[in-house]
């Protein structure tokens, strides 16, 4: 649809979903996944969007607890209701406008975190339209976090965003096909420091739904 593969979610929805996983409102929250933090990162941001924190990710998922030798379940729990309330809007995100703007100004940094191949516009194995948008830096997800999921320290993060053009003072959008990798990116952008890092939600399936928006290829 118009918004995108992987919109946000419908507030109608959220609330009774939340309350029926989460105990109580400002209780600490953990996610995790199989270990390619990609699941976890959009949960994660979607918590602290939704307005609940706090909310940690446990870093190398699933795999990394088992490797740890602490103890798994094969229960299912069943929660009791809990209270939370959504406040959407705890983290920033980006429209299409938005995105046409900050890339075009040159006042910050827009991030494309797909593969070099689909931002070059050669491949594109999902969208109808391959390539990127106008003014959007390249800068893959494997060039900040590893295949298990595992995030390289706060330093070394803010000199890799550094290089690929993020400077301190100034704006940084992240978008990859459909909001779910650049998620992970907002996470990766927070460990280095900055919090106001904005998620284009609808990313790349969003942009191209309209015919009329530009589009790039190449480097």
């Amino acid at each position: 649809g118009a918004a995108g593969r992987h919109p946000l979610p419908d507030l109608a929805v959220l609330p009774a979903a939340l309350r029926a996983a989460l105990d109580r409102a400002r209780h600490p929250v953990v996610v995790y996944d199989g270990g390619d933090a990609l699941g976890a990162a959009r949960a994660w941001w979607t918590l602290r969007w939704a307005g609940h924190r706090p909310v940690r990710v446990l870093h190398g998922g699933f795999p990394a607890w088992v490797a740890a030798g602490l103890p798994v379940s094969t229960d299912v729990p069943t929660p009791v209701p809990g209270d939370v309330t959504v406040r959407p809007g705890g983290l920033p995100v980006l429209d299409a406008d938005a995105v046409a703007a900050l890339a075009a100004t040159g006042d910050g940094t827009l991030l494309d975190v797909r593969a070099e191949a689909r931002y070059r516009g050669e491949h594109e194995p999902v969208d109808p339209v391959a390539g990127h948008v106008p003014g959007a830096v390249n800068l893959p997800a494997g060039e900040y976090v590893g295949p298990d999921g595992r995030f390289p320290s706060g330093g070394a993060l803010r000199e890799r965003f550094a290089a690929a053009g993020v400077a301190d003072a100034t704006p940084v959008g992240a978008y990859c096909g459909s909001g779910v990798t650049a998620a992970q990116a907002v996470l990766a952008l927070h460990l280095a420091g900055r919090p106001d890092a904005a998620l284009y939600v609808g990313s790349w399936s969003n942009w191209v739904a309209d015919p009329s928006r530009p589009v790039a290829t190449g480097g």
